[in-house]
């Protein structure tokens, strides 16, 4: 249930009241029985997980960078010993 706030426009109380979005506004102030208004109050929320913050945008996460390293020799062709007599035999 939301929490709504009232201050009394006679003596500046402020009161709090959970209520249903449904139940009616209240409008007597139970301090000095003036009038209640509906007041917008600071509302408390949390952003939680990934995506909320510049820094979780446009870049890779550290740790996560797979390089590629070729560790393959380059082949070097060595004939073989049909084509070695061939060769030789020309």
């Amino acid at each position: 249930m939301p929490v709504y706030e009232y201050q009394c426009t006679v003596c500046g109380q402020v009161e709090e009241a959970f209520q249903k979005i449904s139940e009616p506004p209240l409008e007597i102030c139970s301090h000095c029985q003036g009038h209640l208004k509906k007041i917008i109050s600071q509302s408390t929320f949390h952003l939680k997980g990934s995506g909320w913050y510049v820094t979780d945008y446009g870049g890779k996460k550290a740790g996560t960078e797979t390089k590629k390293k070729s560790s393959a020799k380059p082949i070097e062709q060595t004939k073989t010993t049909s084509e070695k007599s061939s060769d030789s035999a020309k």
